[in-house]
């Protein structure tokens, strides 16, 4: 080994590895793409008007800024994941009627006006994500 280590030497191996680690790369993307499962999400929304309308009132009302759903979300307000599990769909409904409850101390949910045509929707999108396959998630019913 009296050869001289070169930069046209370690150019090579640096290419040879960055080939090597991108064609791995690519197989593990192909692979991964074959073995998840399709979903099956926007075909349940466009099937059924009522949920996609629950979705809708959900986005446009900016839920998720203080709800988490799945996980996902502010942390400031209860996980509505497993709400339909928790309270039914005339408890959800009565409690987004009763808001907010003007108890002091505690954090307050606005009153958005939703009619009763609104309020099934919403309890319907959430009856939708409460049925979701989510591997016991959340790890409690209290969400």
């Amino acid at each position: 080994m009296s050869e001289k280590f070169t930069k046209s030497m370690a150019r090579n191996i640096f290419i040879g590895g960055s080939l090597f680690f991108f064609l791995i790369f690519i197989g593990l993307t192909f692979d991964s793409m074959g073995t998840v499962p399709k979903s099956s999400n926007s075909d349940v929304l466009d099937a059924n008007p009522q949920i996609a309308s629950g979705k809708a009132l959900w986005e446009e009302n900016d839920c998720i800024g203080c709800h988490t759903i799945l996980g996902e979300g502010a942390y400031f307000a209860p996980e509505l994941g497993n709400v339909y599990t928790r309270l039914g769909k005339d408890g959800i409904k009565n409690w987004i009627k009763i808001q907010p409850l003007n108890i002091p101390g505690r954090r307050q949910m606005p009153n958005f006006g939703f009619n009763d045509q609104e309020l099934d929707d919403i309890a319907e999108f959430l009856k939708w994500t409460s049925e979701i396959d989510t591997n016991n998630w959340p790890p409690n019913i209290q969400g």
